[in-house]
């Protein structure tokens, strides 16, 4: 019996910062990103830096694999402020 134990692949992760200012109707635009990030550590703080300077920001994860369409639910790491609907 071998202990061989074939690792799995990591799962590629999507990390994201979005920045948003209001536009001439109140309404949240994005004014920067969707910004992909190397680790979600950067995003948190790349996203704390932007949110004193527009009207809101959120960094998020998710595990995703564009090629094949899988997409799990998005983790919120960060939100400054409001932050509009997203799907």
């Amino acid at each position: 019996m071998s202990d061989n134990i074939l690792a799995q692949p990591k799962k590629p992760k999507l990390i994201v910062v979005t920045a948003f200012d209001r536009d001439e109707t109140g309404d949240l635009q994005p004014v920067l990103g969707p910004a992909e990030q190397q680790t979600e550590d950067r995003a948190i703080r790349n996203a704390k830096g932007l949110a004193g300077k527009h009207a809101s920001v959120i960094a998020w994860s998710r595990d995703a694999n564009p090629s094949l369409g899988e997409y799990v639910e998005p983790t919120t790491l960060f939100v400054g402020r409001d932050v509009p609907d997203m799907e």
